[in-house]
C-alpha cells in the first residue's frame, strides 16, 4: 500500500499563488528579503516558479540600523539572490529606539519596500521597456504559524472580529504565497536544497510578546489540540470573509503616506462595494481611491 508524502513547500506556494490568483503573466513580484529562513525559502521557491508563472523576479532587503548582524544577514541575501539570477537591491532605514518599536520598524520596512516596488522595473535585465512590468507585487514570507501567533496576539490585546482577519494571502499590493504552508515546511525546504539563512537574535528574546506566544502559548495550546495553528488561520479566514470593509485589503501606506485606520477601512469598503468614485482625504492636499482593474489603492492629488 502506497503511502502519501505530504505536499512540499513549492507545491504549497504554487497551489496559493493559483488559487489566490496572487501574480498574473508579466507582472513582478518583489521578493522581500532580510536572510532569514523564512525570506531565504521564500527566495528560492519564488525564483523557482517564475518561469511557470510568466513572473519577473527581483529581491529587496530592508536594514533597519537596529542590530549589527543585518548587513552581514543582507549580505547572504545577497549572494542567494545571484546565484538564482534574481536582480537585488537595499535600503537603509532609520528606525529610532523608543515605545512601540517593532511596530515602527515594520511601518518603516513596509514603507522601503514600497517605495523599492515602484523603481523595481530598473533592475531587470536591458531587453526593451515594454516588456518590463508596470505592476510588481510585495511578496513576505508570512506563513501559517505567523498567522495563528498574529491571532493570538490580537486576542491576548484585545479585539473583533474584524480585527482578528489578520495576514490574508493579498492586502493590496502585498502577497504572501506562504500562508497556507507551515513553518516546519519552510525548514524542510531549506535542508532539502541546502538554502543559507541567518537567525535573526531578536525571534527569541522573551521581552516581545510574539516570542512568547511562539516559544509558551502555542505549544501548551497545542498540548491540547494539536490543530491548533490550523483552527486559529481559519479563525482568520472566517473573519476575513466576515469583514465587509476588507480593510485588510489595503496596505498600511501608500506613496510613502502611512493610512490610518479609519482611512484603511473607507478604503477597503469602496473596495468591497467596487465603488470607483470612492475619496479618502489624506491630508497634504492628496486624495487616495481604487483602480477597480487591479484592485489596488491609487493615490490622486487633490484638485
Amino acid at each position: 500500500m502506497k503511502h502519501s508524502h505530504p505536499p512540499t513547500l513549492l507545491t504549497i506556494a504554487r497551489r496559493t499563488l493559483i488559487d489566490e490568483h496572487l501574480i498574473a503573466p508579466e507582472e513582478g513580484v518583489l521578493v522581500a528579503v532580510s536572510g532569514g529562513p523564512d525570506s531565504m525559502a521564500l527566495l528560492h521557491v519564488i525564483a523557482k516558479l517564475a518561469p511557470e508563472l510568466g513572473a519577473h523576479v527581483v529581491a529587496h532587503g530592508v536594514d533597519h540600523g537596529l542590530r549589527a548582524g543585518a548587513g552581514a544577514e543582507l549580505a547572504i541575501a545577497e549572494r542567494f539572490a545571484t546565484r538564482l539570477g534574481v536582480p537585488f537591491a537595499s535600503t537603509r532605514v532609520d528606525v529610532r529606539p523608543g515605545p512601540n518599536l517593532m511596530a515602527r520598524a515594520r511601518h518603516a520596512r513596509y514603507e522601503a519596500l514600497q517605495q523599492a516596488a515602484r523603481g523595481a522595473s530598473a533592475l531587470l535585465p536591458a531587453g526593451g521597456w515594454a516588456a518590463r512590468p508596470t505592476v510588481f507585487h510585495i511578496a513576505t514570507g508570512h506563513h501559517a504559524d505567523d498567522r495563528a501567533e498574529t491571532v493570538l496576539i490580537r486576542l491576548l490585546r484585545g479585539t473583533g472580529p474584524v480585527g482578528l482577519a489578520v495576514l490574508p494571502p493579498r492586502a493590496g499590493n502585498l502577497i504572501r504565497p506562504f500562508v497556507r504552508a507551515r513553518r516546519a515546511d519552510v525548514m524542510a525546504h531549506l535542508a532539502r536544497h541546502r538554502i543559507p539563512f541567518a537567525e535573526d537574535p531578536t525571534n527569541r528574546d522573551p521581552r516581545f510578546l510574539r516570542t512568547r506566544v511562539r516559544q509558551e502559548l502555542v505549544p501548551l495550546m497545542a498540548e491540547v489540540s494539536p490543530r491548533i495553528v490550523e483552527h486559529l488561520c481559519e479563525l482568520a479566514d472566517a473573519s476575513h470573509e466576515r469583514d465587509g470593509s476588507q480593510a485588510e485589503l489595503v496596505p498600511p501606506a501608500i506613496d510613502g503616506h502611512p493610512l490610518g485606520r479609519a482611512q484603511r477601512a473607507a478604503l477597503g469598503r469602496a473596495l468591497a462595494q467596487r465603488n470607483a468614485r470612492a475619496r479618502v482625504p489624506l491630508g497634504d492636499g492628496k486624495i487616495a481611491g481604487i483602480d477597480l482593474s487591479s484592485r489596488r489603492i491609487v493615490l490622486i492629488r487633490g484638485r
